[in-house]
C-alpha cells in the first residue's frame, strides 16, 4: 500500500483528532477562567471545592478520566451508554482535565500582577469589571502564553488518548491499519501528521506572543 492510500484512510481520523483539539480549546480556555476565579474566591467553600476539583484532575490520567466520563453514567445512575456517546465523553473528559490545567496558569499569571496596578485603577474610576478587562487580563495574556502554549502542544499528542474509549482518531486508525498490513508506514504518518500540527500550533502560538510583545 503506498503512502497517498494510508493518507486517505487516515483522513477520518486526522479530522476526528484536529476536532478533539479545537473542541477542547473552545471550551477548557474559557471554564479555566472561571475556574481559577473560583479558586482565588474569598468565599472558602467555593475555593476549596475548585482547589479539590484542580487537585483531582491533575492529579490523575486523562486515560482515567475518559473512562470514568464514558462508564460512569452507566455505572453510578443505570444510564444507557449509546456509540454516539463516545465523542461526547471524550470532549467532556478533555475539556474538564484542561480546564484545570489553565486555570492554574491564569490564576498564577493574575496573582502576578501587582497590587498598585489595581489600586491606581480604582483611583482613576475603573470598576472591578473594567480594570480586569482594559488593565489585567492584557497583562496575563501576554505572561501565560509560554505556559499555554506548552498545554496546547501537549494537548495535541493527547488527542490519542481517545482510543481508551474506542474513539478513532488518527492513533486509533494508524494502528489499525498497521496490524492489518504488517506495517510501520501508518505510525511514520501518523507521527508526520503529530508533528507537523505542532508546528503550526507553535508557529501560530509565536505569532501571538509576538502580537502582545511590548517591545515589538
Amino acid at each position: 500500500m503506498d503512502i497517498g492510500s494510508i493518507i486517505g484512510q487516515l483522513t477520518d481520523g486526522m479530522v476526528t483528532s484536529i476536532l478533539i483539539f479545537l473542541l477542547t480549546l473552545l471550551f477548557s480556555l474559557p471554564l479555566g477562567l472561571l475556574v481559577a476565579f473560583g479558586r482565588m474566591s474569598k468565599n472558602k467553600i467555593l475555593s476549596t471545592v475548585m482547589q479539590v476539583y484542580i487537585s483531582v484532575l491533575r492529579g490523575t490520567p486523562l486515560m482515567l478520566q475518559l473512562m470514568v466520563v464514558f462508564f460512569g453514567p452507566f455505572y453510578l445512575f443505570g444510564i444507557k451508554i449509546t456509540t454516539s456517546y463516545r465523542f461526547v465523553a471524550v470532549i467532556i473528559g478533555f475539556v474538564l482535565n484542561y480546564a484545570a490545567y489553565f486555570a492554574e496558569i491564569y490564576r498564577g499569571g493574575i496573582e502576578s500582577i501587582s497590587r498598585g496596578q489595581y489600586e491606581a485603577a480604582d483611583l482613576l474610576g475603573y470598576s472591578k469589571t473594567q480594570t480586569f478587562i482594559r488593565i489585567i487580563f492584557p497583562q496575563v495574556v501576554k505572561r501565560i502564553l509560554p505556559a499555554t502554549t506548552n498545554e496546547i502542544i501537549t494537548l495535541v499528542k493527547d488527542t490519542s488518548l481517545a482510543f481508551v474509549i474506542a474513539v478513532s482518531e488518527m492513533f486509533t486508525q494508524a494502528k489499525a491499519i498497521a496490524a492489518a498490513q504488517a506495517s510501520m508506514v501508518p505510525f511514520i504518518v501518523a507521527a508526520v501528521f503529530y508533528y507537523v500540527f505542532n508546528l503550526l500550533v507553535a508557529f501560530g502560538m509565536n505569532r501571538v506572543e509576538k502580537a502582545f510583545s511590548y517591545y515589538d
